[in-house]
C-alpha cells in the first residue's frame, strides 16, 4: 500500500524590514554650504556680476556713470573689428608675450638648478633671485627708467665704455619693447624660479643615486631625469606666464605710456583709454570680451599641447 505524503507547502519566510536609520542631520548635509558661502558671495559680486555686466554693456552706448543711454546692438563689436588701433594694440601684446615668455621660463629653470643646493650659497641665491619679485611696479619701473636714461644711465654707460653709441631706449620705436621685456624678466622671473625650485626639491634623491651608480653623467641626469620629471611644472609655468604676459599693463604704462608712437601700447591700455579717457564703457567692454576670447583660446591651445605630450610620454 502506497503511502501518500502530503504535498509540501512552500511558504515564504516572514519578511522583516530593517529598521531605517535616521539620515544625517541637516548640519552634516548642508553644513558645507556655510563654509563656501562667503567665497560664493564674493565670487558672484566681484567676478560673476562684473563679467555679465560687461557683456551687457557691450551692446549699449554706456557712459562712465553706468547709465544706459542707447541700445546699439552689435555696432560696438562691428566698430571694434574695423578699428586699426585695436589690432595694433593686440599685436603689441602678442609681441611682448612672444618676447617675454621664453626667457622667463628658461632663465627661471637655470636659476632653480643653480639654487637647488644646500649651504649658505644656496640660500643666498634663493634670496637674490626672488627679491625683485616682491618690489612694487612703481619702484621697479623707476629703477629701470633711470638705468635706461641716456647720459647717465647704467646701460648707456656700459655701451659707451665698450665704444658703442648711446641708445634712447624708451623713446625709440624698435627698442622700447625690448627695454620693457628686459625689465619684466628681471622683475617677475622670481615667481617661476620658485615653482621650479619646489619641483626640483620634490624629485627623490634616490633617482640620482641610482643613475650615478649606473654611470650616468651629470648631463645625462639633467636631460633624462630632471627635465622629464619637470615637464608638468614646465607646462604649468608656460600657461601661467602666457596669461600673465597677455595681461601686461603696469610697467608699459609707467615706463613708456604706450609710446613712442603707440609702439608699445598693449590692448589693456587701449581698453583703459577707451573706457576711462574717452568715456566709452560699452566699446571698451566689447574690446575686453574680444581680448578675453584670445586668452581663452591661447590657454586651451597650451593645455591641448601639453596634454598631447603627456599622452605621448605614456
Amino acid at each position: 500500500m502506497a503511502v501518500q505524503t502530503p504535498p509540501r507547502t512552500t511558504s515564504s519566510p516572514p519578511t522583516t524590514t530593517a529598521p531605517q536609520r535616521p539620515g544625517p542631520p541637516w548640519t552634516e548635509k548642508w553644513g558645507g554650504l556655510f563654509f563656501v558661502a562667503p567665497f560664493g558671495v564674493l565670487f558672484a559680486f566681484f567676478l560673476l556680476w562684473p563679467t555679465l555686466s560687461g557683456l551687457w554693456n557691450s551692446f549699449f552706448n554706456t557712459s562712465l556713470a553706468g547709465v544706459q543711454q542707447e541700445f546699439l546692438g552689435l555696432r560696438n563689436w562691428q566698430e571694434m573689428f574695423g578699428d586699426p588701433a585695436v589690432w595694433a594694440s593686440l599685436r603689441n601684446t602678442l609681441v611682448f608675450t612672444a618676447m617675454s615668455t621664453p626667457p622667463l621660463v628658461v632663465i627661471a629653470l637655470v636659476m632653480a638648478l643653480l639654487a637647488n643646493r644646500q649651504g649658505l650659497l644656496g640660500w643666498f641665491l634663493r634670496f637674490a633671485y626672488f627679491a625683485p619679485f616682491v618690489l612694487p611696479a612703481t619702484v621697479v619701473t623707476l629703477i629701470w627708467v633711470w638705468i635706461y636714461q641716456p647720459g647717465f644711465g647704467l646701460v648707456n654707460g656700459l655701451l659707451t665704455a665698450g665704444g658703442f653709441a648711446e641708445i634712447d631706449w624708451l623713446n625709440t620705436e624698435n627698442r622700447a619693447m625690448l627695454a620693457v621685456v628686459i625689465t619684466t624678466v628681471w622683475w617677475t622671473v622670481g615667481f617661476n624660479f620658485l615653482l621650479y625650485l619646489a619641483a626640483l626639491q620634490g624629485i627623490p634623491e634616490q633617482v640620482y643615486e641610482a643613475a650615478a651608480i649606473d654611470g650616468a653623467s651629470g648631463r645625462q641626469q639633467l636631460f633624462r631625469i630632471t627635465l622629464p620629471l619637470l615637464s608638468r611644472t614646465t607646462g604649468l609655468i608656460v600657461v601661467l606666464q602666457l596669461v600673465a604676459s597677455l595681461k601686461i599693463f603696469d610697467q608699459i604704462y609707467l615706463m613708456t605710456d604706450g609710446g613712442p608712437n603707440y609702439a608699445t601700447r598693449p590692448i589693456i591700455q587701449y581698453i583703459y583709454e577707451s573706457g576711462f579717457t574717452s568715456y566709452r564703457i560699452g566699446y571698451a567692454s566689447a574690446v575686453s570680451y574680444m581680448f578675453f576670447l584670445v586668452i581663452v583660446i591661447v590657454s586651451i591651445a597650451q593645455f591641448r599641447l601639453f596634454g598631447g605630450r603627456k599622452e605621448a610620454d605614456r
